[in-house]
């Protein structure tokens, strides 16, 4: 499938430590909550780590000084941060925006990309039902809100975030770009703050607007190579990928049906072509597998994920089939038309034994895949 333009996903919780300490203590929720150092106990030194949207209201924001936090909101809740606990919270969150979408790219401890555009087929649409899935998910299973900008790159999906905080979803798609965000400040472009700013004012630019509206050349002779990337930046053609910093926590395929399917025969081949593809990678990459999730999307987009864990680490594709026969069952029975299908193994491992099984275990793929 040939796409045109990407769709980039960037997902910021809200007010990440006040909302897990708001979750965790009724008594915090609707007030100027501030987390950081102690305005008394300390002296007044040290600085505000957040706030609730309560706080913002008196102009508090990350990085005040405590002590002119609290002169300007003497009245508010001020407490220590538990990293401990922000940081088992924002690892459930992870996991949940890393399940969806092609790559994912963690870029704080709140903070998160994902390039969904292989799976969301191109569509925006498809993209909303996916933030929508996240924000579900992230709020059941962790009990906070964030917020989703959805855009043909990064940095204009982390634009797109902050125009609806909190707890809101804004697509900004490619043609749409100049009326979308044109007139936004330049201010919101990250990286740029007042002292910048005020380079790109002397020039006459002041919005997102005007850097679309000058010609490449003239930003180019204002700004040198910083002229080109503001000029493809504003007009959405910046590639920069959505790339994981962190260690491979899973290896998954899945296939998009060229028209849905209502056959289950077609679908469970599909999944035991995926099923023999992962084990020749993971055989020829030396690593083991613990959980094995089936990913199930029908038409109208609706997707399911169902998941296994063994009681120890294997990597066996006849065991892998037993698995996913069972919990392919309940999709045996929906009488809905199968648009994708997807196969998922995580908690992997590296296999420290260095048997030499990758032969065997690909031909008993290939006598599974004909039994089944």
């Amino acid at each position: 499938m040939i796409l045109n333009h990407r769709i980039i996903l960037h997902v910021d919780l809200d007010c990440f430590f006040a909302a897990i300490e708001a979750r965790d203590n009724e008594s915090y929720r609707h007030r100027p909550l501030i987390i950081g150092a102690d305005p008394r106990g300390g002296s007044g030194r040290g600085v505000v780590s957040t706030c609730s949207y309560e706080a913002r209201a008196y102009g508090l924001h990350s990085g005040m000084s405590i002590s002119r936090a609290y002169k300007k909101c003497p009245h508010g809740i001020y407490i220590q941060p538990t990293f401990k606990k922000y940081k088992k919270a924002s690892r459930q969150v992870m996991a949940i925006i890393e399940s969806e979408g092609d790559s994912f790219q963690q870029a704080s401890i709140d903070e998160a990309y994902l390039d969904a555009t292989e799976s969301c087929e191109g569509s925006m649409s498809n993209a909303m039902v996916m933030a929508r899935r996240i924000k579900d998910e992230v709020l059941k299973r962790v009990g906070i809100t964030c917020s989703i900008g959805i855009a043909p790159t990064k940095v204009l999906a982390k634009i797109c975030c902050n125009l609806h905080k909190p707890n809101g979803i804004t697509i900004l798609k490619q043609d749409e770009i100049k009326a979308g965000i044109g007139h936004l400040d330049i201010e919101e472009i990250p990286g740029i703050g007042k002292k910048t700013s005020l380079k790109f004012r002397d020039k006459g630019i002041n919005t997102i607007g005007d850097i679309i509206s000058m010609p490449k050349a003239r930003l180019i002779y204002l700004f040198g190579k910083h002229g080109k990337y503001l000029h493809d930046l504003a007009r959405g053609v910046n590639h920069a990928p959505v790339v994981s910093h962190r260690t491979r926590k899973s290896i998954s395929k899945e296939r998009t049906f060229p028209s849905d399917v209502e056959d289950r025969s077609i679908a469970w081949e599909k999944l035991v072509d995926l099923n023999e593809k992962l084990h020749a990678d993971m055989a020829r990459k030396n690593i083991q597998y613990k959980t094995i999730s089936l990913k199930v999307r029908f038409e109208g987009f609706d997707t399911y994920t169902r998941a296994s864990s063994l009681s120890h680490v294997a990597r066996n594709p006849r065991l892998a089939l037993q698995v996913m026969d069972d919990l392919f069952k309940e999709f045996r029975q929906d009488e809905r038309k199968i648009r994708l299908v997807g196969l998922r193994f995580s908690n992997l491992e590296v296999n420290q034994s260095h048997r030499q099984t990758s032969l065997w275990e690909f031909c008993t793929a290939q006598v599974e895949k004909k039994r089944w």
